[in-house]
């Protein structure tokens, strides 16, 4: 992969409870990480199986290498949200991650 590739700005967020200024506990989605990353949707034999278990809206991110990411996290890309289904550290280097991920329907 070469960095001219990642051109496309995403925001990693995890989910977090905290405790405001009343003493409730607020539950909300917070940044973790902006990061440039690659964005591709799913072809051939990737998009069939993803198709198989109509997951259909299903995103490849692939970014440069940042420890703790995790499937609990989400990612938001032009205004959408997208659950991340599986990470992958390509060949175990510690270079790039490979993220897929699934839109969030925002319709309710």
């Amino acid at each position: 992969m070469k960095s001219e590739e990642l051109k496309h700005r995403i925001t990693l967020q995890t989910f977090s409870t905290t405790v405001n200024d009343n003493g409730f506990e607020v539950e909300e989605w917070t940044d973790f990480k902006e990061l440039w990353a690659a964005v591709t949707n799913l072809h051939g034999r990737e998009y069939f199986e993803a198709a198989a278990v109509q997951a259909e809206n299903t995103v490849k991110f692939t970014i440069r290498y940042v420890p703790n990411i995790e499937t609990a996290m989400r990612i938001l890309f032009k205004g959408k949200q997208y659950d991340i289904t599986s990470i992958d550290n390509i060949k175990y280097a510690n270079k790039f991650i490979e993220i897929k991920a699934m839109e969030v329907d925002s319709s309710g």
